[in-house]
């Protein structure tokens, strides 16, 4: 069996991939690859697919699939998994810092110190205790999301329609009572036909003046020129996104908006996590060898 590595992971993965067959990271064998490994880089596309001509198994390191043809690897009979619970407390605490950095004018506080300034008076900071976190998605990744704004004190509200119910926070079914009720937003929904776009001009009109939301998430949940516009209105205080329609991003409107705060889409680039992904890998490997066998 060929386990072919397509993207960047923990340095020790091809040491503990090895007894279950040959491990490569050459791209030009992925015809011979039974089993590929990828993260957000590799597009799993039908051409993609259908050039790896032995494939049985995707896995993704990770917690998106929108970038594995879904669709066409069940066609194909190949298996998809990714490795969703993972990646829950490394993309939990960036949020968390980013909730917090956007209130605290951090950046622009470290900034100015640099410069020779002392704007002592000029940055006006807020709290985050009291305040009321929105949590748009209340998976893994969310629900470690309130376990820590709760430990700040703050409110937390979801919607998430997939849930009835949610040990940590009060669910809204409705999208926009949701969206009227939050002074702060975290993004942790996938991207799909559903969700794409669904942060537009119409979204930010129906949210409190001063709103901060935090994107680790996917890029295209928001539509990125009617951010540029709430952000430039002050009807949004902040958006900080460790997400983008492309890595890196081309010709975003963001890039220069006012009081943005942005990373390069490492939200689960912890060692630990690392270590966790390749936990995952090993256990769901065993498992198909089992099947296999």
């Amino acid at each position: 069996m060929l386990i072919l590595i397509c993207d960047a992971f923990s340095p020790d993965l091809p040491a503990r991939l090895a007894p279950f067959g040959e491990v490569s990271d050459d791209p030009a064998r992925l015809a011979e690859a039974d089993v590929a490994l990828i993260r957000s880089k590799t597009k799993a596309s039908a051409d993609w697919i259908d050039a790896a001509a032995n494939l049985k198994l995707i896995i993704r390191g990770g917690v998106g699939l929108d970038n594995v043809d879904q669709a066409h690897a069940r066609r194909r009979g190949v298996a998809v998994h990714n490795t969703a619970e993972a990646s829950s407390i490394a993309v939990a605490e960036l949020a968390l810092a980013m909730l917090l950095a956007m209130p605290n004018h951090l950046i622009r506080a470290h900034g100015s110190m640099r410069e020779g300034a002392w704007l002592k008076k000029e940055l006006k900071r807020s709290e985050l205790h009291g305040k009321t976190l929105g949590l748009l998605g209340a998976g893994h990744i969310g629900s470690e999301v309130a376990r820590r704004a709760l430990a700040f004190g703050m409110t937390v509200i979801a919607h998430d329609p997939f849930l009835d119910r949610h040990p940590l926070a009060e669910l809204v079914p409705s999208l926009p009572d949701f969206l009227g009720r939050c002074d702060y937003i975290s993004i942790h929904t996938p991207l799909t036909a559903q969700t794409e776009g669904m942060l537009d001009a119409a979204a930010f009109a129906r949210m409190k003046d001063g709103v901060y939301l935090v994107n680790t998430a996917r890029a295209k949940v928001v539509v990125e020129a009617d951010m540029r516009a709430a952000l430039e209105s002050g009807k949004v205080a902040g958006y900080a996104t460790d997400v983008w329609a492309s890595d890196p991003p081309e010709d975003s409107p963001l890039r220069d908006a006012p009081n943005m705060l942005m990373t390069p889409h490492f939200g689960a680039s912890t060692a630990e996590n690392m270590g966790r992904i390749g936990d995952v890998i090993v256990s769901l490997l065993g498992d198909f060898v089992r099947v296999e066998a």
